[in-house]
């Protein structure tokens, strides 16, 4: 099942004709994960048909306006839309305070379970959510107040269930398949015991994706960058200006790009992006002499990552377990 990286806003601080406020949608299986939610972010779904009463969850990296005012406006959505299912919001000290001050955004006010889990200044690693298939993990970045990227990371899945080896073992189509297939041991006829991995093929690794905005290069970015399939860093600078992103709490794009090209990661995509550059090539100029697979993310652009991709290369069968 193929997901989707569409990033709703690109720009830093100022929006511009051309770039929104910053946000990242993931889509996968039909639901959303939101990476921040700028002001505008609810427009932005519209735009990149993504129904907003399919968002599940809202990570929010720091509480500058430009990352986290368009929370409000999105949970005021949702609850004219008569949304039943619960939301998850993933989001810095403070937030809840921000959000109950707010007329029609109080998570305890709500027609509809928002699950708010606030994570301190003191985090160091955690999983801050999880479901069957994927975890969510969160780390500090280092911006000019706390502020934290996030992984996430389809969890592996069994081989590929071989049915032709099982028969040849003995074991009867049915019931026993499953159960070979969830993991558990059969045992045939004649009494034979056999395992799920004689008629398994290797575990099947998932996708990951990082969310690496705003930040300095650091170490919590370099590890949610570890062998990512794709990467989302901040890169609102060009080296020319690389004192004020020091100063500001930012990457530039080479910064950016050193970080994918040292982490494994497999894509770069460049975001968090100054209003001072009018075109993105000298970003991904910049980029792309250090780090071939780095690009300019495209706003509303869907960026496909297939598992199938990952899976190891099947060779022909020898009539071994």
């Amino acid at each position: 099942m193929t997901t989707n990286v569409v990033p709703l806003g690109t720009a830093s601080a100022l929006p511009t004709e051309e770039r929104h406020l910053s946000s990242v949608a993931v889509e996968r299986k039909g639901r959303v994960l939101l990476f921040d939610c700028g002001e505008g972010t609810q427009y932005r779904l519209l735009d990149a048909d993504l129904p907003r009463v399919r968002v599940d969850a809202v990570f929010v990296t720091h509480l500058h306006g430009d990352h986290c005012y368009g929370v409000p406006g999105l949970l005021s959505t949702l609850a004219l839309q008569q949304r039943c299912e619960p939301l998850t919001l993933v989001v810095p000290p403070g937030a809840r305070a921000m959000l109950e001050a707010i007329p029609g955004s109080d998570p305890d006010e709500l027609p509809f379970p928002v699950r708010v889990t606030e994570v301190g200044e003191d985090l160091t690693h955690a999983v801050v959510y999880e479901t069957d298939e994927l975890t969510v993990e969160a780390r500090p970045l280092d911006h000019r107040g706390f502020a934290m990227g996030f992984r996430l990371e389809e969890r592996t899945r069994p081989g590929r269930f071989k049915p032709e080896r099982a028969r040849a073992l003995g074991v009867p189509e049915g019931p026993a398949f499953g159960r070979l297939q969830s993991g558990t041991p059969v045992t045939t006829a004649d009494g034979t015991t056999v395992r799920p991995e004689q008629v398994l093929g290797p575990p099947r690794p998932g996708i990951s994706i990082a969310y690496v905005t705003d930040t300095r290069p650091c170490d919590g970015g370099r590890a949610l960058a570890d062998d990512v399939d794709l990467l989302y860093h901040d890169a609102t600078f060009t080296d020319e200006h690389q004192a004020r992103a020091e100063t500001t709490g930012h990457s530039t794009a080479r910064q950016a790009a050193a970080v994918a090209r040292d982490a494994g990661a497999e894509c770069l995509l460049l975001g968090h992006l100054s209003a001072r550059y009018g075109t993105p090539e000298p970003l991904e100029r910049e980029a792309q002499s250090v780090f071939s697979a780095a690009t300019v993310a495209e706003e509303l652009r869907r960026y496909a990552l297939d598992p199938r991709d990952k899976e190891p290369q099947q060779t022909a069968a020898t009539g071994q377990p």
